[in-house]
C-alpha cells in the first residue's frame, strides 16, 4: 500500500500533468470552431469504468506570448458526462488569448465555447489535438460554457466522453469602462437636420485609429426609412453622426451601443450605454437671403411664408451657411457685453426680446425686433441676429422645432463653423464628413492629393 507521502506526490504530479489550459482570445459569430480532420470515430467504452480528467485554466499573452502560471485546476468527472466546478477568470487572465489544453493522455475534439447569450467564441486546435485556443479577448462580466469531447486511449481502441466546463469573467472597474451618452433626448420629435451626438466616458486619441474604428463599429445607428450616414470624430471624447443628406421626414431613428463587455484596447473595456430613439417631423427650412432681405420658409418643399427681415450690419455680419435650431425661448434678455460690446458704447444694447429661436450657442437668434420694422426688408441693422416683426417671429416660433434647418445665403458674414457653436455639421461636404471617420478606408475610400476621399474604382 503506498504511503501518504507517495499519494500526495502522485496527486501533485497529476495536477501538473493533467491540466487543460484555457487562454483568452476573440469573439466571433456563434458556431463550432474549425478543427483539423479527425481519424475514424473510436469505439465508446463502458460508462463508469473511466477515470477523471484534470484541467487547469489561466490567461495567456497576446501574439503567442507566454501564459501566466495556472491559477485554476479543475477536475472533470462524472459517470455519463464530465463536468467540473465553475470558476472565475479575473480581468488579467481574461485580457489575452484563452486556450483549453488536455494534459491527461488523449485529445480534445468538437470544442464549442459560447457565452450566456449563445454567442460563439471562435478558436482553433493545436496540431496534436491536446489544446484549443480562442481567437479574441473574452468579454468582461460574462459567463462561458465550453462543450467538448475528450478522446482517451484504451486497450483495443479509444473512448470518447462528452465534457462541460463553465467559467465566468470578472467585471472591469468603473474607471476602465468606456460608455457613450447619446444625444438628443430620447423619445422626442426633431427636425430633419438634427445630428446625433455621442459623448464618450474616456478619450480615444486620433493616433489610435484601430480603437476609434472599434468604437465606431459598436455605435449602431438605424433609421426607417434607411439612409446612408457616418460618424465623425469631433474630438477625443465626442462623435457626431449625420446622414449624407438630411434625415427623411417622419423617420424613426434608433441608436444603440454594442460596446458592453467588449475589450476596446489594452486599457478600456466597454460598459453599458443607454439607447436612443427619436422621430423626425416635417422637413422645415427657413432660408434667409441676406441680399434680398427676405426669409423664405418651406415645409416639405412648399413655401408657407415669406418674411421681410434685417440681418447683421457691417462689423456684425450674420454667419452664412446651414444652421440647426437649438432651442426656443419666448422671452430672452440680450445684452451687448455678451458679444464683446462695452457698456457705454454707442452699439451697446440691453433688451428683452420675444419669440427668440436660437441657432448658435454664442447667441445668434431669429427673433422679434419691433424697433426695426421700418427697415426690415430694406436694410441690415442688427448685431448679427435675424430680426423680424413680432407677428412673424411668433409665427416662426410656433412653426419650427429643434433640429429644423436655418440657412443664410448671399451674405457677407463668415461661414458657420461645423462644430463648437451649435450644429454646423451640414456645412461639410460628404467626402469631408467621411474624412472624420476612422472607417473611411474600410468603406472603400482613398485620399486624393487634394485631401478629398474618393471611392475605389
Amino acid at each position: 500500500m503506498p504511503s501518504h507521502r507517495n499519494i500526495k506526490g502522485w496527486g501533485a504530479l497529476s495536477l501538473a500533468v493533467g491540466a487543460v489550459l484555457v487562454t483568452t482570445a476573440g469573439q466571433y459569430p456563434a458556431g463550432p470552431s474549425p478543427f483539423a480532420p479527425r481519424p475514424p470515430r473510436p469505439a465508446v467504452g463502458p460508462v463508469g469504468s473511466l477515470g477523471s480528467a484534470i484541467v487547469t485554466v489561466s490567461g495567456c499573452g497576446t501574439g503567442g506570448g507566454p501564459c501566466v502560471p495556472a491559477r485554476h485546476t479543475v477536475m472533470l468527472s462524472g459517470a455519463s458526462a464530465l463536468t467540473g466546478r465553475p470558476f472565475l477568470l479575473d480581468r488579467r487572465e481574461a485580457s489575452g488569448p484563452v486556450g483549453i489544453t488536455l494534459r491527461t493522455p488523449g485529445r480534445l475534439t468538437d470544442v464549442t465555447v459560447t457565452d450566456q447569450r449563445g454567442r460563439g467564441l471562435a478558436g482553433s486546435p493545436s496540431p496534436d489535438g491536446t489544446r484549443w485556443t480562442s481567437a479574441v479577448a473574452l468579454r468582461s462580466d460574462a459567463r462561458y460554457t465550453a462543450r467538448l469531447t475528450v478522446e482517451e486511449p484504451r486497450p483495443g481502441g479509444s473512448v470518447r466522453r462528452a465534457a462541460r466546463l463553465e467559467f465566468r469573467t470578472g467585471r472591469a472597474p468603473a474607471g476602465e469602462r468606456l460608455t457613450a451618452t447619446f444625444g438628443p433626448s430620447s423619445g422626442r420629435t426633431y427636425g430633419v437636420g438634427q445630428p446625433i451626438t455621442a459623448e464618450l466616458s474616456h478619450p480615444v486619441p486620433a493616433d489610435a485609429p484601430d480603437t476609434r474604428g472599434a468604437v465606431e463599429r459598436a455605435l449602431v445607428v438605424r433609421s426607417e426609412p434607411a439612409v446612408e450616414g457616418a460618424w465623425h470624430w469631433v474630438g477625443p471624447t465626442t462623435l457626431h453622426y449625420r446622414p449624407r443628406a438630411y434625415w427623411p421626414a417622419h423617420a424613426t431613428v434608433r441608436v444603440r451601443s454594442g460596446l458592453d463587455s467588449v475589450r476596446v484596447d489594452d486599457r478600456l473595456q466597454g460598459g453599458t450605454s443607454s439607447p436612443l430613439t427619436f422621430t423626425t417631423g416635417d422637413r422645415v427650412e427657413a432660408v434667409t437671403d441676406v441680399a434680398a432681405l427676405r426669409m423664405t420658409v418651406r415645409r416639405n418643399g412648399r413655401v408657407i411664408r415669406t418674411i421681410p427681415v434685417t440681418t447683421g450690419k457691417a462689423g456684425y455680419r450674420t454667419r452664412g451657411g446651414v444652421k440647426v435650431v437649438l432651442g426656443k425661448e419666448p422671452l430672452v434678455r440680450m445684452r451687448g457685453d455678451s458679444i464683446g460690446i462695452a457698456r457705454g458704447s454707442r452699439d451697446f444694447y440691453d433688451l428683452k426680446v420675444r419669440w427668440a429661436t436660437r441657432v448658435t450657442w454664442s447667441g445668434e437668434y431669429l427673433h422679434a425686433a419691433p424697433w426695426s420694422t421700418d427697415v426690415q426688408g430694406s436694410e441690415n441693422v442688427s448685431h448679427g441676429c435675424t430680426g423680424m416683426s413680432t407677428e412673424d417671429a411668433a409665427w416662426l416660433f410656433r412653426t419650427v422645432r429643434e433640429g429644423d434647418l436655418v440657412e443664410v445665403v448671399n451674405g457677407y458674414g463668415a461661414p458657420m463653423t461645423p462644430f463648437g457653436n451649435g450644429y454646423g455639421d451640414w456645412n461639410l461636404t460628404w467626402p469631408d464628413w467621411q474624412r472624420g471617420s476612422a472607417l473611411a478606408e474600410a468603406a472603400g475610400l482613398t485620399r486624393h492629393a487634394s485631401g478629398a476621399l474618393l471611392p475605389d474604382l
